[in-house]
């Protein structure tokens, strides 16, 4: 999905994170302004 959002030009407000408490997520900017948490459990 990163890669994907990367992809389309969008922004990215926050890269790819491995989380301590077990999830991996980014912020992204949807095309309505709203920041969205984008996340998977590992």
């Amino acid at each position: 999905m990163y890669a994907a959002v990367r992809g389309s030009g969008a922004e990215i407000v926050h890269p790819l994170r491995d989380e301590e408490w077990g999830v991996r997520r980014f912020f992204v900017r949807d095309p309505n302004g709203r920041v969205v948490n984008v996340l998977g459990h590992r």
